[in-house]
């Protein structure tokens, strides 16, 4: 490959850690500056990687981070080692090959990647995508070049959330999943039903999508032509971040564990596209599942 892409990074919003972790994936990290991240999480399981080696340093560095407060850059930027911290959003703009808005907040992705998409820079948006279609499409339409746009929740390439052939076996024929996770719909949702689309390219053609919503208790039920889904996000209640597959011969349930691994899949299926310029996400899906976000958010 060639030159290591130079990456402008986005953060941050309220509960998501992204600017330090994905920063992270790429620059390694100074242990003692990560350990004062707002997110325990971050630092404990950075700690269990080898860097350099489990980094994704060979295919670029992030060199530019902006957030809404400069103090919280500064942070992150000697957390993550990152060399500038910008004033303002648009200071990325021929500085950078390629942008990572790392805000789950989907309501400001429009306003925030305008000048990015216009200006021809690959960007990655933050999961989900958008909360409405007319917001997904009206950024799409923005591209200068097709493969412009990449959009994923990370879980999508969690592993242990996928069924092997020998489950596929055992389950027989699968008609329905249930999942859940916790906090809101609009930012965690995503991540349960990411995987489940990833994973049935036979679902056929959205039907409908149901909800009932109780306070922060929020129940989606969504109908393919070939398989229906039952989404629980129960808010600040506990609830196991988990997908059960129902089949006509039994079920299976299994558990999201992999954070650090599936952020660096999905980082590293966006450096793809940028270098190769090959769509690694069918936008059709993408497109799909802000609309299930959207019929569902009622």
């Amino acid at each position: 490959m060639g030159k290591k892409l130079r990456i402008g990074v986005i953060g941050m919003s309220e509960g998501n850690g992204h600017p330090y972790s994905w920063s992270a994936i790429f620059n390694g990290y100074n242990p003692e500056a990560m350990k004062d991240c707002p997110f325990p999480v971050i630092p404990d399981y950075l700690a269990k990687q080898d860097f350099p080696e489990d980094s994704l340093g060979k295919y670029g560095e992030v060199t530019h981070i902006w957030t809404q407060n400069k103090k919280i850059s500064e942070h992150i930027a000697a957390a993550s080692k990152i060399s500038n911290v910008v004033d303002n959003l648009e200071d990325m703009v021929g500085a950078v090959d390629a942008i990572l808005l790392a805000r789950d907040d989907a309501e400001n992705h429009k306003q925030m990647a305008e000048p990015f998409i216009k200006a021809g820079l690959p960007v990655f948006i933050d999961k989900p995508f958008a909360l409405s279609i007319e917001d997904a499409e009206e950024m799409l339409s923005w591209r200068t070049y097709d493969t412009q746009i990449y959009s994923c929740s990370a879980i999508r390439f969690a592993e242990e959330l996928k069924l092997n052939k020998e489950e596929k076996e055992e389950l027989g024929s699968i008609q329905y999943v249930e999942a859940s996770i916790g906090k809101y719909w609009d930012t965690y949702a995503i991540h349960v039903l990411e995987p489940i689309v990833a994973q049935f390219p036979e679902r056929g053609q959205l039907v409908q999508v149901k909800s009932i919503r109780n306070g922060d208790i929020h129940q989606g039920l969504v109908q393919w032509e070939n398989l229906n889904a039952y989404i629980k996000v129960t808010g600040k209640v506990k609830s196991p971040f988990a997908i059960t597959f129902y089949g006509d011969e039994s079920s299976i349930t299994k558990k999201f564990s992999s954070t650090f691994a599936s952020f660096k899949r999905s980082l590293y299926e966006f450096v793809h596209q940028v270098i190769n310029k090959e769509q690694r996400i069918e936008l059709e899906e993408t497109l799909e599942l802000v609309k299930i976000i959207e019929q569902g958010r009622v």
